[in-house]
């Protein structure tokens, strides 16, 4: 089959790379782009290790064909941080221990970013609904919960 020419936008950076039809985002952006934060970890959108954005909403790339990206805009977890400053979210993960093999860290402090752009001020009870499409098997969530609430309060701060 015939690969097909794709021109996106990743991270704020136009690229262009050439896809099977039937590869996954996730497959174009580890294997074509190098972009290896995001994770598979169930191929079937169900454990959120893979998520990213996509034209500012949230998916999971394993479930969204790398086709699908020409023309839009894709953000991942290698486009949080600006440069050497940490995004609020990746800081309070450290700070709150939120996390331990790191595996579905990527997908949830992206998921956790498309949330806070969403809802500045999100209830704890919004935070975990938010989050439940995220699956970590290593941690309990409440570390998790409270970096996404504590981090929002920052970023609130610093809007104001």
């Amino acid at each position: 089959m015939s690969k097909i020419h794709v021109t996106t936008t990743v991270n704020g950076d136009e690229v262009e790379f050439l896809a099977d039809p039937r590869e996954s985002l996730l497959d174009c952006l580890r294997d074509h782009l190098g972009l290896t934060g995001s994770k598979e970890g169930c191929g079937t959108g169900d454990c959120g290790a893979c998520s990213v954005t996509l034209d500012g909403t949230l998916v999971c790339s394993c479930l969204v064909l790398g086709v699908e990206a020409e023309g839009r805009q894709v953000a991942t977890i290698e486009g949080m941080a600006e440069g050497n400053e940490l995004h609020p979210l990746q800081r309070k993960f450290l700070e709150h221990a939120a996390l331990q093999c790191g595996f579905c860290t990527p997908g949830i402090l992206v998921a956790a970013k498309a949330l806070l752009e969403k809802t500045p001020d999100p209830t704890e009870t919004e935070v975990r609904y938010w989050l439940a499409g995220n699956l970590c098997r290593c941690t309990g969530y409440d570390k998790i919960i409270r970096a996404v609430l504590d981090a929002a309060a920052e970023m609130r701060q610093e809007a104001a």
